[in-house]
């Protein structure tokens, strides 16, 4: 999938410490939803077709939400009403929770859709599977994922700012991460999802002693967008479980990148060996699938079982061809019980000022 690869998109939750996890006994949790790429070899098993009826459904329900309000924060689930698809929408969300945990739609016009009415369709479709979250400190919850023209280097960059490089396997900031392609570049750019419950429960059974350093609070970095006055860093582990459930948030480059700041704390060998040891299962292509995104396409995923990344990619900025998603953080309801560490974010100081990425690629 190409060597050159930058961080991902994760966001900080609040520093914490956490102790009482130091002394959890890793376990095989969920096995139900563990999968391996023979297991999803088929396009057809995760990519779920609009009916011509259904499309009718959402182009009346984006014309109802529009004649509400042309400001999308006005508009839930009750803006953008879905008789038909609610409910397919709903078995969906389950399936991401509870199953596969990674889904495509297909099936929208973008060939006759503006962008603001794809926008639009992919809000309302986002509402029926979740509360959004801010993805931010600009308090977006509705971002753009393109070349931002920012250097891979910049240690303020997120994965959603950064062009035509690869990104590795990686966690975002909320239950669900949604994409929709607007536009894509001229080559590459696909998107990658990995089984990180398959990883986690290997990690258990082959070297426990790793899988248990993962379940300590790890720092990662706040790409400068910490509270004012806060420390650069926030503490989080890599594994936690709750209710019989496993819940992962990992995003190496930020791990790594935390040790930028000397109050943050320093990283075991375990933890490096373990971090390096979940790369290495996830870029090998056991447990991952690639998938092409193509306009109009929406991706679903469950942050907290399914890691996501992308290849490189090539732009014509000159012919117009400019890689451009949309994406979306969603707080789902069929998860009733969450870590403290993953309860919802908007008290938080990226909440104070909730806002619309509007970004012409």
């Amino acid at each position: 999938r190409g060597a050159s690869r930058a961080g991902g998109h994760g966001g900080g939750i609040g520093a914490t410490t956490m102790n009482d996890i130091s002394a959890i006994r890793p376990e095989i949790l969920e096995p139900a939803c563990e999968w391996a790429a023979p297991d999803v070899a088929d396009p057809s098993a995760w990519t779920e077709l609009f009916s011509q009826a259904e499309v009718d459904e959402l182009e009346a329900a984006v014309a109802h939400a529009f004649s509400v309000s042309e400001d999308f924060l006005a508009i839930g689930k009750a803006e953008f009403p879905l008789p038909t698809l609610g409910p397919r929408l709903k078995e969906i969300e389950r399936e991401l929770i509870d199953g596969r945990g990674f889904v495509r739609l297909r099936g929208l016009p973008r060939e006759r859709w503006t962008n603001d009415q794809m926008s639009m369709a992919y809000w309302g479709i986002g509402a029926h599977l979740g509360k959004p979250w801010p993805q931010n400190a600009k308090g977006h919850l509705l971002g753009d994922v393109t070349d931002h023209g920012k250097p891979v280097g910049d240690p303020t960059s997120r994965g959603n700012e950064i062009g035509l490089v690869g990104l590795d396997f990686h966690c975002d900031g909320s239950d669900l991460v949604g994409l929709m392609c607007l536009q894509t570049g001229v080559s590459g750019g696909l998107s990658a999802v990995c089984n990180s419950v398959a990883l986690h429960n290997r990690l258990v059974r082959e070297r426990p002693d790793l899988a248990a350093e993962l379940y300590k609070p790890q720092p990662f970095d706040y790409r400068g967008e910490q509270a004012p006055g806060k420390p650069g860093w926030y503490l989080m582990p890599v594994f936690s479980r709750q209710g019989g459930r496993v819940f992962i948030r990992l995003i190496r480059p930020y791990i790594l990148a935390s040790q930028r700041h000397a109050d943050a704390p320093r990283l075991t060998e375990k933890a490096i060996e373990a971090l390096a040891w979940m790369q290495d299962q996830a870029e090998g292509g056991d447990y991952s699938v690639i998938m092409d995104l193509q306009p109009g396409d929406m991706q679903f995923i469950n942050n907290y079982h399914v890691l996501h990344g992308r290849t490189a990619y090539e732009d014509d900025r000159a012919a117009g061809k400019i890689r451009h998603l949309k994406r979306l953080w969603l707080e789902t309801e069929v998860l009733a019980d969450r870590p403290k560490q993953f309860v919802n974010r908007m008290g938080t100081h990226w909440a104070k000022k909730l806002t619309i990425s509007r970004m012409d690629a």
